[in-house]
């Protein structure tokens, strides 16, 4: 997706004079402080973190400054990009119908819509499992709240809500046939632990529909961030045990690539 610009923040009041007087009058003492503080949290200074796999450094303007095998994770598009989510020139641009069909969802299927946003494929999908259930996950509760309103009203009652958050999905072990996020993976702040908690939600025979913009074609006009290729996709995917299946080529813009565990 694409992010919105970081809000500008108030100039916060500097509480840095106390501690350079300190500095001219007492440095030694100061300098065993720093000493100390760096010993009790040794992660101050290095560039990355082993114990999770993930590096913290400069990068696009566009990113967090977090990579993951390779990849730097993007700026996740807050509520406030609600609109794009709901353009109408959204099907002409992704055949978003034709990703519906690439489903083939059953009345009794399960699926999970994660990064649901403001419920665009929810309600595409909700109509098709009748039998079923559609669970829009989603971080932000301003999304979830336009779901649940919009559910009321056009009476959607096999659509449930699901507060996410950015280490899990919340969902229950072996609940659910589908996943799908679509161009919403590169934005997980912790892909390996959300993958984790995804491949434990999955029901056996299970399938991730991995929805991305296509890093491999630099004429698609989104962000380098907001796109990913196909074997980055399936580095990723393959350290939490999950094997493509197929990738599918009928959507304009995107990859519909299926996963599977191994």
């Amino acid at each position: 997706m694409e992010s919105l610009s970081n809000i500008r923040q108030p100039r916060q009041k500097s509480y840095l004079k106390p501690f350079a007087i300190i500095f001219q009058s007492r440095p030694l003492l100061v300098a065993g402080l720093l000493a100390c503080l760096l010993w009790w949290n040794p992660s101050y200074g290095q560039p990355h973190s082993p114990k999770d796999g993930y590096t913290y450094k400069k990068g696009d303007p566009n990113g967090i400054g977090k990579w993951y095998m390779g990849r730097e994770i993007a700026y996740v598009m807050g509520y406030q990009g609600m609109g794009w989510l709901e353009r109408p020139e959204r099907e002409a641009e992704e055949k978003t119908s034709t990703l519906i069909e690439n489903l083939e969802i059953r009345p009794e299927d399960r699926i999970a819509d994660i990064g649901a946003g403001s419920g665009y494929h929810v309600f595409l999908m909700a109509p098709l499992a009748t039998k079923g259930t559609v669970y829009a996950v989603d971080i932000q509760p301003e999304m979830l709240e336009v779901i649940e309103r919009r559910k009321k009203t056009e009476g959607n009652y096999n659509i449930e809500l699901i507060p996410g958050d950015e280490k899990s999905v919340n969902l229950p072990e072996n609940s659910v046939d589908k996943v799908l996020m679509v161009d919403v993976y590169h934005e997980f702040s912790y892909p390996a632990e959300i993958m984790a908690s995804i491949k434990k939600a999955l029901r056996p025979g299970g399938k991730v529909y991995l929805i991305e913009y296509r890093g491999e074609d630099e004429s698609i006009p989104i962000k380098k961030l907001h796109k990913l290729t196909v074997n980055q996709a399936v580095k990723e995917m393959k350290a939490v045990g999950l094997k493509l299946k197929s990738n599918l080529s009928n959507l304009p813009r995107q990859h519909c690539m299926i996963f599977i565990k191994e």
